[in-house]
């Protein structure tokens, strides 16, 4: 495993920045290399994707995924940048759930739900590295019996794999103890223009779905779903993420922007995209595949430009987008959504795509 802690990165980082011991645990940096000249790289602390070099339509690599140089920082500033979010990403009111007519307490934020698994989650967690290879990682954290109320102790097992075919391979497996609930997702900050100095609103954004998980006035899933025709949710044939952003409309109110959840159209079909993001400037397409049923659309709207991440960038208000690929929010109270429970005996699979390309006519020739 020694052999994938290089000396030096493509994107510039180095691996000594992250060799620290966090909770009795040693953190590194792993890096991994395709055929074509692409790099990412990740550490076992929260089992982040620190950077990740895409050729633009030149061939030209740069980063295209927010983070820090080192990893005391992700430590200390408690920014999802990179991260695998569990046991639950998103939130779960009350904070409770009743699985089997049992009620399980989660902690509490102080403001009735518990968000992103709670603290610490597995994103501050230190993972244990399993195997590892040019172009491939396998990590596992196993998370004890109540973690943060969670029943069962849960093991997770998360490979990355960045493939010949210029795609980052995401895939999550867990097993259980007692049943549970389970909702994990990889929280990469994306601007695929190369340049994390820049916004991603001029970034053309298509999203196969027809509706959305709506929000209560304090950003709770209230267990509605509106229809996104007609509205600047609508997404479905492609259009600039900032042409519609600031609209007044009551769920823009809510977020500032878009940070909703996205009902697919075609769940648990790994051979349709689940969205599709383009840049005009870098020539960059990246395609979205999932197994999961629904996607998180986030558009960095809390970032205040007080962030200051890999060389030395202030990361401004809206320059990223999350493509996040999960489960809805508080679906252990919301029984209309798809379950998110998980038993012994039974063995979670979860995997997501990110597909890199520089062929700008895909986004306009996607089913609409």
């Amino acid at each position: 495993m020694s052999a994938q802690i290089t000396a030096q990165t493509k994107s510039g980082l180095l691996p000594e920045k992250f060799h620290e011991t966090i909770d009795g645990k040693e953190t590194a940096l792993y890096t991994l290399t395709n055929s074509n000249g692409m790099e990412a790289c990740v550490t076992n602390y929260g089992a982040r994707l620190v950077s990740l070099m895409a050729p633009n339509w030149n061939g030209r690599m740069e980063d295209v995924v927010l983070g820090y140089d080192n990893v005391m920082d992700y430590h200390t500033k408690g920014q999802n940048f990179g991260a695998t979010v569990g046991r639950y990403i998103g939130r779960i009111k009350g904070p409770y759930f009743t699985l089997d007519g049992k009620v399980y307490m989660l902690q509490d934020d102080g403001k009735g739900h518990i968000s992103h698994g709670g603290k610490p989650g597995f994103q501050n967690r230190v993972w244990d590295v399993c195997e590892v290879d040019n172009q491939r990682i396998k990590l596992r954290y196993i998370s004890p019996d109540g973690e943060n109320g969670f029943p069962g102790e849960l093991t997770v097992i998360l490979t990355y794999t960045l493939t010949d075919q210029n795609t980052l391979d995401i895939d999550f497996k867990a097993t259980t103890t007692k049943p549970t609930v389970l909702n994990l997702s990889n929280h990469s900050f994306f601007n695929i223009s190369g340049d994390l100095s820049r916004t991603i609103l001029t970034q053309h954004l298509w999203i196969d779905s027809k509706e959305i998980a709506t929000y209560d006035k304090n950003k709770n899933v209230d267990g509605n779903v509106m229809a996104v025709a007609h509205t600047p949710f609508d997404f479905k044939k492609p259009h600039e993420i900032g042409e519609r952003i600031d609209r007044d409309h009551p769920q823009l109110a809510v977020t500032g922007g878009y940070d909703h959840t996205y009902i697919l159209r075609h769940p648990g079909n790994l051979q349709k995209p689940a969205a599709i993001l383009y840049d005009t400037q870098s020539g960059r397409t990246l395609t979205v595949y999932t197994t999961e049923p629904a996607i998180q659309i986030y558009t960095g709207n809390g970032l205040k430009g007080n962030q200051i991440g890999k060389n030395g960038i202030k990361y401004q208000r809206r320059s990223a987008i999350c493509l996040e690929t999960m489960h809805i929010a508080d679906s252990p109270n919301r029984p209309q959504f798809p379950s998110t429970v998980l038993r012994p005996g039974k063995e979670f699979h979860s995997k997501t795509v990110f597909k890199f390309s520089t062929d700008p006519p895909l986004i306009m020739k996607v089913e609409k």
